[in-house]
């Protein structure tokens, strides 16, 4: 019997914060589960609410080192309970009348599907959903990403979707949009092997400035201030030939030169996962740039794996998890181990937490101190707290807001877990303290986002 083939329009929702900026930001979960609804004959759209290349905007936001760039920015109230925060607030994104626009030109679709991304940036969310129901009236909205599987009860409370789903499980989201559409298809894809998964489908934007690639799902370690073990509990690899051919894939067919890599252990088990990526790539002779910003680490770096990382930014993690804490002899070594496979100082940094419940401060200042003698770049990663994790009920105990109440406290902009009085003085002590020459510069803070 045939059946009509439904209409589903992805949607990748606006930024509300004090600060946003593309570092390899891609909506990775929802481009992908896309992709998966694409291969079992789905019609796909897709909105990108912070789409840098929208033909209509200025294309000064289009610039920056290797496809990073600003976003464009317009200055909104402050959310209640903020309001002593001594910076200004913005949303993030392409002009609501750049959205309408977008949504009125698209076929009426069968499903929306709206994704999230940091739990304290749901504000952004809702004003987007809040406009696709006005313009979509009776079109079902999904909500899917990490906001909605951590804050699952705020998200039903006050998203206004008809369904909100949870975790990373896209055999559950394929089921629900089946029963909402009547749509039945040949799967063509074994959710239990990631390499039967289609290629995320970044050909729907406006254009390809990079790609993130994933090599896992999930995380084999435990860090105590991580949601990765909550968002997927286990750990799952793909095949090398399978990530190399995708990168070999985007590279031919759009001219992506620069790759990120969203790995949270991408170094673990080198040998039998990372190397011969690495090495197929070389085999493969294209000319691309890696970039890691969510860190290697430290322990698994090996002179091996650093003379195949052809990385243009490297950022190092000085932990993952309890058992693998490492002091400035291992931090010296690491270092030691790239300059020698021809890494230099301004191209490599290491992330150093702060604003965790009760550091040390007098310890973070010496581990800047660390990182600058090694001549590379100390990168202030600021702490977040998040729901569910082994760390949540001690930064709860140690926060000035009610971490409880609202995930819009959850920003690590406002260094939530420092206790009143606070004082502002002593981030920018540190950032300071943090200051490179000028020749290499510093990260933003916005590079763990």
């Amino acid at each position: 019997m045939h059946q009509d083939v439904p209409h589903l329009l992805l949607i990748n929702p606006w930024i509300d914060d004090f600060a946003a900026y593309d570092f390899w930001a891609r909506p990775l979960g929802l481009l992908s589960l896309g992709a998966i609804l694409r291969k079992l004959g789905y019609k796909i759209s897709f909105i990108d609410c912070l789409d840098r290349f929208h033909p209509k905007l200025n294309k000064s936001s289009r610039s920056g080192r290797f496809g990073t760039g600003h976003y464009l920015k317009t200055p909104i109230p402050k959310p209640e309970g903020l309001g002593d925060v001594p910076r200004r607030y913005s949303r993030y994104g392409l002009p609501e009348a750049l959205v309408r626009e977008a949504l009125a030109g698209c076929p009426r679709p069968d499903v929306v599907l709206v994704t999230s991304l940091m739990t304290y940036w749901y504000p952004g969310v809702l004003a987007t959903i809040n406009v696709v129901a006005d313009m979509l009236p009776g079109v079902p909205i999904v909500l899917g990403g990490i906001y909605a599987g951590l804050c699952r009860e705020h998200a039903i409370r006050h998203a206004g979707v008809d369904h909100v789903v949870t975790g990373t499980d896209d055999a559950l989201a394929v089921d629900l949009i089946g029963r909402l559409t009547g749509f039945s298809a040949d799967a063509g894809w074994n959710p239990e092997d990631l390499d039967t998964f289609p290629y995320p489908c970044f050909d729907l934007q406006h254009a390809l400035p990079y790609v993130p690639i994933l090599t896992s799902r999930g995380c084999p370690f435990r860090c105590p201030y991580c949601a990765s073990g909550l968002l997927f509990p286990g750990w799952v690899r793909r095949s090398a030939e399978h990530v190399v051919n995708e990168i070999v894939y985007w590279h031919e067919a759009y001219g992506v030169r620069d790759v990120a890599f969203y790995d949270d252990a991408l170094l673990y088990d080198a040998d039998n996962h990372i190397v011969p990526i690495l090495e197929g790539i070389i085999r493969a002779n294209v000319r691309v740039r890696f970039h890691t910003p969510n860190a290697v680490h430290i322990r698994f770096l090996t002179s091996r794996v650093a003379g195949l990382l052809f990385l243009e930014t490297v950022r190092l993690s000085p932990k993952a998890g309890p058992d693998l804490k490492v002091g400035p002899e291992e931090f010296e070594r690491a270092v030691s181990i790239l300059k020698a496979a021809g890494f230099s100082g301004h191209s490599v940094g290491a992330y150093l937490l702060c604003g965790l419940p009760g550091q040390d401060e007098k310890e973070l200042e010496t581990s800047i101190q660390v990182v600058k003698a090694a001549g590379v770049k100390p990168v202030l990663a600021q702490y977040s707290p998040i729901p569910g994790t082994a760390l949540w009920p001690v930064a709860v105990e140690s926060s000035r807001y009610d971490l409880a109440s609202d995930p819009i406290f959850h920003n690590n902009s406002i260094f939530p877990c420092r206790k009143s009085p606070f004082s502002w003085e002593w981030i920018s002590r540190l950032k300071r303290l943090a200051a490179a020459s000028p020749d290499s510069g510093v990260d933003s803070e916005q590079s763990l986002r």
